[in-house]
Protein backbone atom coordinates (compact mmCIF):
# COMPACT_ATOMS: atom_id res chain seq x y z
CA UNK A 1 0.00 0.00 0.00
CA UNK A 2 1.78 3.42 -1.02
CA UNK A 3 0.44 7.01 -0.17
CA UNK A 4 -2.94 5.27 1.91
CA UNK A 5 -3.98 3.52 -1.44
CA UNK A 6 -5.20 0.22 -1.01
CA UNK A 7 -3.89 -2.70 -2.75
CA UNK A 8 -6.61 -4.52 -5.22
CA UNK A 9 -7.46 -8.27 -3.96
CA UNK A 10 -6.63 -10.79 -7.08
CA UNK A 11 -9.51 -12.89 -5.89
CA UNK A 12 -9.08 -16.85 -5.75
CA UNK A 13 -11.35 -18.93 -7.49
CA UNK A 14 -14.22 -20.23 -5.28
CA UNK A 15 -14.52 -22.79 -8.33
CA UNK A 16 -10.96 -24.15 -6.89
CA UNK A 17 -11.84 -27.58 -4.75
CA UNK A 18 -9.20 -26.74 -2.69
CA UNK A 19 -10.76 -23.00 -2.20
CA UNK A 20 -14.08 -24.03 -2.17
CA UNK A 21 -13.52 -26.60 0.80
CA UNK A 22 -12.21 -23.33 2.61
CA UNK A 23 -15.18 -21.44 2.04
CA UNK A 24 -17.71 -24.04 1.88
CA UNK A 25 -16.56 -27.30 4.24
CA UNK A 26 -15.53 -24.95 7.52
CA UNK A 27 -17.33 -25.92 10.17
CA UNK A 28 -17.52 -21.90 10.80
CA UNK A 29 -19.32 -21.52 8.08
CA UNK A 30 -22.39 -22.98 8.66
CA UNK A 31 -24.28 -20.28 8.00
CA UNK A 32 -22.60 -19.79 4.49
CA UNK A 33 -22.99 -23.53 3.68
CA UNK A 34 -27.11 -23.59 4.79
CA UNK A 35 -27.21 -20.41 2.27
CA UNK A 36 -25.97 -22.33 -0.49
CA UNK A 37 -28.38 -25.95 -0.21
CA UNK A 38 -31.50 -23.31 0.83
CA UNK A 39 -30.90 -22.20 -2.78
CA UNK A 40 -30.23 -26.03 -3.90
CA UNK A 41 -32.56 -27.95 -1.93
CA UNK A 42 -36.32 -28.49 -0.76
CA UNK A 43 -35.76 -29.12 2.05
CA UNK A 44 -37.69 -27.55 4.94
CA UNK A 45 -35.74 -24.44 6.35
CA UNK A 46 -35.61 -25.52 9.69
CA UNK A 47 -32.80 -28.44 8.54
CA UNK A 48 -30.68 -26.22 7.79
CA UNK A 49 -30.44 -24.46 11.26
CA UNK A 50 -28.07 -27.07 12.43
CA UNK A 51 -25.08 -28.47 9.88
CA UNK A 52 -22.55 -30.94 11.01
CA UNK A 53 -19.76 -31.06 8.25
CA UNK A 54 -18.58 -34.66 8.37
CA UNK A 55 -14.68 -33.62 7.64
CA UNK A 56 -13.69 -30.51 8.25
CA UNK A 57 -10.28 -31.12 7.65
CA UNK A 58 -9.30 -28.61 5.14
CA UNK A 59 -5.73 -28.94 4.70
CA UNK A 60 -3.82 -31.80 2.88
CA UNK A 61 -1.44 -32.96 4.70
CA UNK A 62 0.51 -34.97 2.06
CA UNK A 63 1.28 -34.87 -1.38
CA UNK A 64 -0.93 -37.71 -2.78
CA UNK A 65 -3.82 -35.69 -0.49
CA UNK A 66 -4.39 -33.13 -3.33
CA UNK A 67 -5.66 -35.07 -5.56
CA UNK A 68 -8.34 -36.48 -3.43
CA UNK A 69 -11.67 -36.09 -4.07
CA UNK A 70 -12.39 -32.67 -1.94
CA UNK A 71 -16.47 -33.10 -1.34
CA UNK A 72 -18.26 -31.38 1.42
CA UNK A 73 -20.08 -34.39 3.61
CA UNK A 74 -22.81 -33.14 6.42
CA UNK A 75 -25.61 -33.79 8.26
CA UNK A 76 -28.80 -31.63 8.45
CA UNK A 77 -30.70 -30.96 11.89
CA UNK A 78 -32.75 -34.44 11.65
CA UNK A 79 -29.64 -36.39 10.20
CA UNK A 80 -30.01 -36.39 6.18
CA UNK A 81 -27.13 -36.78 4.30
CA UNK A 82 -25.59 -34.03 2.13
CA UNK A 83 -22.52 -34.42 -0.53
CA UNK A 84 -21.20 -31.65 -2.35
CA UNK A 85 -18.62 -31.89 -4.53
CA UNK A 86 -17.35 -29.65 -7.43
CA UNK A 87 -15.47 -31.16 -10.53
CA UNK A 88 -13.86 -29.02 -12.83
CA UNK A 89 -13.01 -31.44 -15.67
CA UNK A 90 -15.20 -34.27 -16.34
CA UNK A 91 -14.67 -37.76 -15.83
CA UNK A 92 -14.99 -41.14 -17.23
CA UNK A 93 -18.01 -43.23 -15.40
CA UNK A 94 -18.52 -40.07 -13.52
CA UNK A 95 -22.37 -40.61 -13.63
CA UNK A 96 -21.81 -44.53 -12.85
CA UNK A 97 -19.12 -43.07 -9.77
CA UNK A 98 -21.99 -40.51 -7.94
CA UNK A 99 -24.48 -43.42 -8.31
CA UNK A 100 -22.05 -45.52 -6.17
CA UNK A 101 -21.17 -42.93 -3.57
CA UNK A 102 -24.83 -42.23 -3.09
CA UNK A 103 -25.83 -46.47 -2.85
CA UNK A 104 -22.59 -45.88 -0.16
CA UNK A 105 -24.34 -43.23 1.77
CA UNK A 106 -26.88 -45.03 2.40
CA UNK A 107 -26.21 -48.70 2.98
CA UNK A 108 -23.71 -46.73 5.65
CA UNK A 109 -26.81 -45.41 7.56
CA UNK A 110 -27.86 -48.52 9.41
CA UNK A 111 -26.11 -52.35 10.59
CA UNK A 112 -27.19 -55.56 10.62
CA UNK A 113 -30.49 -56.18 12.46
CA UNK A 114 -31.25 -52.50 12.20
CA UNK A 115 -34.61 -51.24 10.92
CA UNK A 116 -34.93 -49.84 7.45
CA UNK A 117 -37.67 -47.30 8.66
CA UNK A 118 -34.14 -45.56 10.48
CA UNK A 119 -33.06 -43.97 7.20
CA UNK A 120 -32.72 -40.94 6.16
CA UNK A 121 -31.99 -38.74 2.59
CA UNK A 122 -29.09 -39.19 1.11
CA UNK A 123 -28.74 -36.49 -1.54
CA UNK A 124 -25.64 -35.54 -4.23
CA UNK A 125 -25.19 -32.03 -5.16
CA UNK A 126 -22.60 -32.41 -7.99
CA UNK A 127 -21.35 -28.71 -9.24
CA UNK A 128 -19.82 -29.25 -12.71
CA UNK A 129 -17.56 -26.66 -14.71
CA UNK A 130 -18.74 -28.75 -18.31
CA UNK A 131 -21.84 -30.04 -19.75
CA UNK A 132 -23.31 -33.42 -18.19
CA UNK A 133 -26.84 -33.13 -19.07
CA UNK A 134 -27.26 -33.44 -22.57
CA UNK A 135 -31.05 -33.43 -23.05
CA UNK A 136 -31.76 -29.77 -21.86
CA UNK A 137 -30.69 -26.41 -21.09
CA UNK A 138 -31.56 -26.37 -17.41
CA UNK A 139 -28.19 -25.10 -14.97
CA UNK A 140 -29.99 -27.33 -12.38
CA UNK A 141 -31.44 -30.84 -12.91
CA UNK A 142 -32.88 -32.98 -9.87
CA UNK A 143 -32.94 -36.98 -9.60
CA UNK A 144 -35.09 -38.83 -8.11
CA UNK A 145 -36.79 -42.92 -7.90
CA UNK A 146 -39.72 -42.34 -10.05
CA UNK A 147 -41.48 -43.92 -13.05
CA UNK A 148 -41.24 -42.46 -16.40
CA UNK A 149 -44.60 -42.77 -17.80
CA UNK A 150 -46.61 -41.76 -14.59
CA UNK A 151 -44.24 -39.21 -13.41
CA UNK A 152 -45.32 -40.95 -9.93
CA UNK A 153 -42.38 -40.65 -7.76
CA UNK A 154 -41.35 -43.77 -5.78
CA UNK A 155 -38.92 -42.56 -2.83
CA UNK A 156 -37.14 -39.37 -2.19
CA UNK A 157 -34.53 -41.58 -0.05
CA UNK A 158 -32.02 -40.92 -3.09
CA UNK A 159 -31.33 -37.69 -5.00
CA UNK A 160 -29.09 -36.33 -7.28
CA UNK A 161 -28.84 -32.84 -8.12
CA UNK A 162 -26.53 -31.28 -11.03
CA UNK A 163 -25.60 -27.98 -11.51
CA UNK A 164 -23.93 -27.07 -14.80
CA UNK A 165 -22.12 -23.81 -14.57
CA UNK A 166 -21.62 -23.42 -18.49
CA UNK A 167 -25.62 -23.36 -19.04
CA UNK A 168 -25.89 -20.64 -16.23
CA UNK A 169 -28.06 -17.63 -18.71
CA UNK A 170 -26.10 -14.48 -18.37
CA UNK A 171 -29.40 -12.75 -17.51
CA UNK A 172 -30.07 -13.24 -14.26
CA UNK A 173 -33.36 -15.16 -13.39
CA UNK A 174 -34.80 -13.94 -9.69
CA UNK A 175 -33.35 -16.77 -8.19
CA UNK A 176 -30.85 -17.17 -4.87
CA UNK A 177 -29.23 -20.32 -7.06
CA UNK A 178 -28.57 -18.28 -10.06
CA UNK A 179 -26.58 -16.16 -7.63
CA UNK A 180 -24.55 -19.09 -6.05
CA UNK A 181 -24.11 -19.82 -9.05
CA UNK A 182 -22.75 -16.18 -10.14
CA UNK A 183 -20.47 -16.34 -6.96
CA UNK A 184 -18.65 -19.27 -8.16
CA UNK A 185 -18.24 -18.07 -11.97
CA UNK A 186 -18.12 -14.12 -11.47
CA UNK A 187 -17.51 -11.95 -14.89
CA UNK A 188 -15.68 -9.19 -12.88
CA UNK A 189 -14.74 -8.38 -8.83
CA UNK A 190 -17.86 -5.92 -9.49
CA UNK A 191 -20.29 -9.13 -9.62
CA UNK A 192 -19.05 -9.79 -5.90
CA UNK A 193 -20.24 -6.46 -4.62
CA UNK A 194 -23.18 -6.68 -6.49
CA UNK A 195 -24.14 -10.13 -4.69
CA UNK A 196 -23.38 -9.56 -1.71
CA UNK A 197 -25.41 -6.65 -1.34
CA UNK A 198 -28.79 -8.70 -2.27
CA UNK A 199 -27.68 -11.31 0.02
CA UNK A 200 -26.07 -11.90 3.28
CA UNK A 201 -24.99 -15.37 3.16
CA UNK A 202 -23.11 -14.64 -0.44
CA UNK A 203 -21.84 -11.55 1.40
CA UNK A 204 -20.20 -13.32 4.16
CA UNK A 205 -18.89 -16.11 1.31
CA UNK A 206 -17.24 -13.04 -0.70
CA UNK A 207 -15.81 -11.50 2.95
CA UNK A 208 -13.88 -15.31 3.24
CA UNK A 209 -12.95 -15.12 -0.20
CA UNK A 210 -11.31 -12.09 0.09
CA UNK A 211 -9.33 -13.19 3.15
CA UNK A 212 -8.22 -16.26 1.78
CA UNK A 213 -6.92 -14.31 -1.33
CA UNK A 214 -5.16 -12.21 0.72
CA UNK A 215 -3.25 -15.29 2.88
CA UNK A 216 -0.36 -16.06 1.41
CA UNK A 217 0.05 -19.27 2.86
CA UNK A 218 -3.26 -20.00 1.46
CA UNK A 219 -2.27 -18.70 -1.91
CA UNK A 220 0.93 -20.89 -1.81
CA UNK A 221 -1.43 -23.96 -0.78
CA UNK A 222 -3.86 -23.15 -4.11
CA UNK A 223 -0.95 -23.07 -5.89
CA UNK A 224 0.18 -26.22 -5.35
CA UNK A 225 -2.57 -28.34 -5.39
CA UNK A 226 -3.53 -26.58 -8.87
CA UNK A 227 -0.20 -27.52 -10.05
CA UNK A 228 -0.68 -31.46 -8.73
CA UNK A 229 -4.11 -31.26 -10.45
CA UNK A 230 -2.37 -30.09 -13.44
CA UNK A 231 0.24 -32.46 -13.54
CA UNK A 232 -2.12 -35.21 -13.17
CA UNK A 233 -4.20 -34.08 -16.82
CA UNK A 234 -0.83 -33.98 -18.20
CA UNK A 235 -0.19 -37.76 -17.24
CA UNK A 236 -3.59 -38.46 -18.55
CA UNK A 237 -3.13 -36.85 -21.72
CA UNK A 238 0.60 -38.59 -22.08
CA UNK A 239 -0.87 -42.25 -20.66
CA UNK A 240 -3.76 -41.85 -23.91
CA UNK A 241 -0.86 -40.65 -26.46
CA UNK A 242 1.07 -43.90 -24.60
CA UNK A 243 -1.83 -46.08 -25.32
CA UNK A 244 -2.46 -45.00 -28.80
CA UNK A 245 1.26 -45.58 -29.25
CA UNK A 246 1.70 -49.14 -28.15
CA UNK A 247 -1.58 -50.31 -30.40
CA UNK A 248 0.36 -49.75 -33.34
CA UNK A 249 2.88 -51.51 -35.17
CA UNK A 250 6.41 -51.53 -34.81
CA UNK A 251 7.00 -50.32 -37.93
CA UNK A 252 6.74 -46.90 -37.24
CA UNK A 253 8.65 -46.46 -34.27
CA UNK A 254 10.12 -42.82 -35.10
CA UNK A 255 6.52 -41.94 -36.14
CA UNK A 256 5.66 -43.17 -32.46
CA UNK A 257 8.33 -41.26 -30.66
CA UNK A 258 7.05 -37.80 -32.76
CA UNK A 259 3.58 -38.95 -31.66
CA UNK A 260 4.31 -38.81 -27.81
CA UNK A 261 6.22 -36.19 -27.25
CA UNK A 262 3.73 -33.83 -29.35
CA UNK A 263 0.95 -36.06 -27.15
CA UNK A 264 2.35 -34.08 -24.11
CA UNK A 265 2.85 -30.99 -25.83
CA UNK A 266 -0.56 -30.81 -26.44
CA UNK A 267 -1.59 -32.14 -23.10
CA UNK A 268 0.40 -29.11 -21.58
CA UNK A 269 -1.06 -27.16 -24.32
CA UNK A 270 -4.39 -27.50 -22.85
CA UNK A 271 -3.62 -27.04 -18.84
CA UNK A 272 -1.82 -23.66 -20.08
CA UNK A 273 -5.22 -22.63 -21.66
CA UNK A 274 -7.39 -23.14 -18.55
CA UNK A 275 -4.52 -21.47 -16.77
CA UNK A 276 -4.84 -18.74 -18.98
CA UNK A 277 -8.53 -18.52 -18.48
CA UNK A 278 -8.13 -18.43 -14.69
CA UNK A 279 -6.21 -15.10 -15.41
CA UNK A 280 -2.81 -17.14 -13.67
CA UNK A 281 0.26 -15.44 -14.39
CA UNK A 282 2.73 -16.01 -17.77
CA UNK A 283 5.86 -17.03 -15.70
CA UNK A 284 3.56 -18.71 -13.05
CA UNK A 285 2.18 -21.24 -16.33
CA UNK A 286 5.44 -21.61 -17.63
CA UNK A 287 6.89 -23.05 -14.72
CA UNK A 288 3.84 -25.19 -14.05
CA UNK A 289 3.94 -26.95 -17.44
CA UNK A 290 7.64 -26.48 -19.36
CA UNK A 291 5.77 -24.77 -22.13
CA UNK A 292 8.05 -21.95 -23.55
CA UNK A 293 6.90 -18.28 -22.60
CA UNK A 294 6.85 -16.76 -26.05
CA UNK A 295 4.04 -20.31 -26.78
CA UNK A 296 2.11 -19.08 -24.00
CA UNK A 297 2.16 -15.29 -25.25
CA UNK A 298 0.43 -16.78 -28.48
CA UNK A 299 -1.77 -18.84 -26.48
CA UNK A 300 -3.44 -15.72 -25.18
CA UNK A 301 -3.26 -13.78 -28.14
CA UNK A 302 -5.30 -16.66 -29.85
CA UNK A 303 -7.60 -16.68 -26.66
CA UNK A 304 -8.02 -12.87 -26.89
CA UNK A 305 -8.68 -12.94 -30.25
CA UNK A 306 -11.73 -15.59 -29.97
CA UNK A 307 -13.03 -13.48 -27.07
CA UNK A 308 -12.19 -16.14 -24.11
Amino acid sequence: MKGGEAVAVHYLSPKSNFIFKQIFGDQRNADILGGFLQAVLDLPAEEYDRLTIVDPHLTPGRESDKLSILDVRLHTKSGNTIDVEIQLTNHPNLRERIVFYLARMIAGQIGEGERYSALKRSICILIADFRVVADNERYHNRYRLYDPKTGSCFTDLMEINVLEIPKLPYEEDNTALWDWMRFLEPRGKEDYEMLAERNMQIGRAVAVLKELSEDERTRLLEESYQKARWDEEIRMEAAVTEGRIEGLTEGRIEGLTEGRIEGLAEGARKVAIKMLRGNMPIQTIALMTELPVEEIERLRASLGAQGM
